[in-house]
C-alpha cells in the first residue's frame, strides 16, 4: 500500500497548494490577518478545577510526571516573539508545562508551503511527530487510510471539557464530521466561522461631500443600481481630488470560495445574483454542480461586461494587482471596495494613513429576493493529529482545553498568568501557542461583539469584557467616538471593523436577513490533482475576455462545454460519489 508513498504524498500537497493558490483571493492574493472574535463566554467546564487542585484525571489535570511530546510546527515569518522567547519556548508553552507538566520539543519547525513538504517527508518516512497540525481533509484522509493516527474518540469523549464539546456542537455537525470516520474522532479540526457577507465598502465621508443618498430604509442592503450610481456619481464628482477617478475596481481573479479572501473580488454582486463562482453545489436531484458554470454567474459576467463599457467597473480591469488596486484606494481614486468586516483593520487604515477625513461605511449587495444571499465557510480550518501509538493522546484534547477554553473566558487572565496576558497585548502571533489552528464557537464572532458594544455604550464596564481582545477594542472604540480627528490609525480601524464590519453581520442576522446556502464538497479529487490548475485558467482567461467585451457574453456557453470535455465532468462524477 506505500509503495511509491513519497511521490503520492508530495503530489497531494503540491496540488492542494496550487488548488488553493488558483482557487481566488482565499489564496496568496489575500492579505487578511485578522482572525474572527474568540469565544467569550464563561466556560462551564472548569467548576471546580482551580488552578492548583486539579484531579490527576480532570480535563485540566496536570500529569504527576512530565510528559514530553514531539511537535509538527508551522511558524509564521515574524510572530514577534519577545528577545529569548522561540517557537519551542515561550509564554504558551510555559503555560502548557506549568498547567499541565508537559514539555514540547519541536520536530520540525516550517512556514507555508515548507511546512507543507516537511509534512509530506514525514508522512512519506512513517516518521510522524507525537502532535501535528496538518492543513488539509485530503492528508487527514491518507493519514486515516494508512492508519498512522490515533483514535481520539475515547479521549475526547474522556477528557474534552464541556465548553471544548459546546464549541464544535455550536456547528450543527458541520465541523466535527469532517474529522471523523465511521464514527471514530481521528483528529481535532480547527474552526472556520463565517463571516459573511462580503461587504462593499462606501467612502462616507465622499457620500456626505455630495450630499447622495445611500440605504434609505436602513436595511444595511444596497441594489445593484444604487451601488452603481454611487460608483458613477463618484466618477464624475471625483470627491477625491485625484484628477483620474475609477468608479469599481475588481480584482482579475473575481471571485473567493472563502468570505476571508473575497476582498477586491465581485462575490457580494455575485452572490446578489444567487450566483456562488467557484464552490459546489447539489441539485434537488442529488447531483452535483459547480456553481462558476452557471446561468446566475452568466448573469454576473453580464453585468460587469455592462459596466466595463460605460466606464463604471475600472478600465484596466484584468491587468491591475492587488497592490494597484490598494493605491487606488489609498489615493483617493476609488471610494467603493469590497471585502470582508475585518479590512479596515490591515487595508482601509492605509486610506485613513493618507486622508485624515477619511471613513467608510459597509453594506451588504441586496439579492433580487430582498435577502443578503450568503454562502457557509467550510467549518473546518486545519487538523491537530496524534500520531499512532503516542502514550498519551488525551493531550491533545488537554492543550486544547487549556486554550480555547480556559484561556478564552478567563476574566483573571492579566492576574493569572500575566506573561500570557502581556503576549496577547503585545500582538505575539497565535502561531506561537503548540497549535496553530482556531477553535471557536459558531456565534463567537457575534458574542464578542454583543460584549464590545455594551462596553461601548457603558451597559458594562470594561473590565467585565470576557476576553482582553474585547477589553481593548472598547478602549479604542471610546477613545476614537471622543476625537473622530484624532491621529490614531488603530483606533479608527477597530471602531469601522467592529461599530461598522460586524455590526451589519449583527443587524442581518438580527433581522432575518440572511438566505444562507450549504456547498457540499471541499476537498480534493483525484482528477483534481492533474486538471483543476488548466481548469482554472479556462475559467479566470474566459471571465476576463468577457468582461472586457474581447469574447461575447455567449462564449459563456461554449466555456462551460470545454470545462466539462477538460475534467469538469469527471470531476463532478468523483464528488458525487465522494459524498453519498
Amino acid at each position: 500500500m506505500r509503495k511509491n508513498y513519497l511521490f503520492r504524498r508530495i503530489a497531494i500537497t503540491l496540488s492542494a497548494v496550487m488548488v488553493l493558490s488558483l482557487a481566488g483571493c482565499s489564496g496568496a492574493n489575500t492579505k487578511d490577518n485578522a482572525a474572527a472574535g474568540k469565544n467569550t463566554e464563561t466556560s462551564s467546564s472548569n467548576k471546580g478545577e482551580e488552578k492548583g487542585t486539579q484531579t490527576e484525571d480532570g480535563p485540566f489535570a496536570a500529569y504527576p510526571e512530565t510528559v514530553t511530546y514531539t511537535l509538527g510546527r508551522q511558524t509564521i515569518q515574524n510572530p514577534k516573539l519577545p528577545d529569548g522567547d522561540t517557537y519551542e519556548n515561550n509564554a504558551y508553552t510555559r503555560f502548557v508545562k506549568e498547567r499541565l507538566n508537559a514539555v514540547a520539543s519541536d520536530a520540525f519547525e516550517a512556514n507555508g508551503e515548507d511546512y507543507d513538504r516537511q509534512v509530506s517527508l514525514a508522512i512519506a518516512s512513517e516518521d510522524l511527530p507525537d502532535i501535528m497540525k496538518i492543513g488539509s481533509k485530503d492528508i487527514l484522509n491518507e493519514l486515516v487510510e494508512n492508519d498512522m493516527v490515533a483514535d481520539l474518540t475515547e479521549a475526547y469523549n474522556t477528557y474534552g471539557s464541556d465548553y471544548l464539546k459546546e464549541i464544535y456542537e455550536s456547528y450543527d455537525g458541520r465541523c466535527l464530521s469532517t474529522a471523523t470516520y465511521d464514527g471514530k474522532i481521528m483528529a481535532l479540526p480547527g474552526t472556520n466561522v463565517d463571516s459573511a457577507p462580503n461587504e462593499v465598502w462606501i467612502r462616507q465621508d465622499w457620500v456626505d461631500k455630495l450630499g447622495l443618498k445611500v440605504d434609505e430604509d436602513g436595511n444595511g442592503m444596497i441594489t445593484i443600481d444604487e451601488l452603481k450610481n454611487i460608483a458613477r456619481a463618484f466618477m464624475e464628482k471625483d470627491p477625491g481630488g485625484s484628477k483620474n477617478p475609477v468608479g469599481i475596481s475588481l480584482a482579475y481573479w473575481l471571485s473567493a470560495n472563502d468570505y476571508g479572501g473575497s476582498t477586491y473580488c465581485a462575490t457580494g454582486i455575485a452572490n446578489a445574483f444567487g450566483a456562488y463562482p467557484k464552490l459546489w453545489f447539489k441539485n434537488t436531484d442529488g447531483s452535483v454542480y459547480y456553481g462558476s458554470n452557471t446561468e446566475e454567474n452568466k448573469k454576473t459576467l453580464g453585468l460587469l461586461a455592462d459596466w466595463f463599457k460605460e466606464g463604471i467597473l475600472d478600465p484596466q480591469f484584468g491587468t491591475r494587482t492587488w497592490d494597484d488596486i490598494t493605491a487606488l484606494l489609498s489615493n483617493g481614486q476609488t471610494g467603493i471596495t469590497f471585502g470582508v468586516w475585518h479590512i479596515p483593520d490591515w487595508l482601509l487604515n492605509n486610506v485613513r494613513a493618507m486622508d485624515k477625513k477619511a471613513a467608510f461605511t459597509s453594506y451588504v449587495v441586496e439579492g433580487e429576493n430582498g435577502k443578503a444571499n450568503v454562502f457557509h465557510n467550510n467549518a473546518s480550518s486545519g487538523y491537530i493529529v496524534v500520531r499512532k501509538g503516542y502514550k498519551h493522546p488525551e493531550l491533545a484534547i488537554k492543550i486544547a482545553n487549556l486554550f480555547y477554553d480556559e484561556l478564552a473566558n478567563t476574566k483573571t487572565l492579566e492576574k493569572d498568568y500575566p506573561e500570557v496576558a502581556k503576549y496577547q497585548a503585545d500582538g505575539v502571533d497565535g502561531s506561537t501557542r503548540p497549535f496553530n489552528v482556531e477553535i471557536n464557537k459558531y456565534t463567537s464572532l457575534l458574542d464578542d461583539y454583543a460584549d464590545i458594544k455594551k462596553g461601548v455604550d457603558g451597559k458594562i464596564a470594561i473590565e467585565d469584557a470576557r476576553t482582553l481582545e474585547s477589553r481593548n477594542v472598547i478602549q479604542s472604540v471610546k477613545r476614537y467616538l471622543k476625537n473622530p480627528a484624532a491621529e490614531d490609525v488603530t483606533d479608527w480601524s477597530k471602531y469601522h471593523s467592529r461599530m461598522k464590519g460586524i455590526a451589519l453581520i449583527d443587524k442581518l442576522t438580527k433581522e432575518g436577513s440572511f438566505n444562507w446556502v450549504e456547498p457540499v464538497f471541499w476537498g480534493t479529487t483525484e482528477t483534481m490533482k492533474s486538471s483543476w490548475a488548466n481548469l482554472q485558467k479556462l475559467e479566470e482567461e474566459t471571465f476576463i475576455k468577457i468582461v472586457t467585451g474581447s469574447a461575447p457574453l455567449d462564449d459563456f456557453d461554449k466555456y462551460v462545454k470545454d470545462w466539462n470535455n477538460q475534467g469538469g465532468s469527471q470531476i463532478i462524477t468523483e464528488i458525487e460519489a465522494n459524498i453519498k
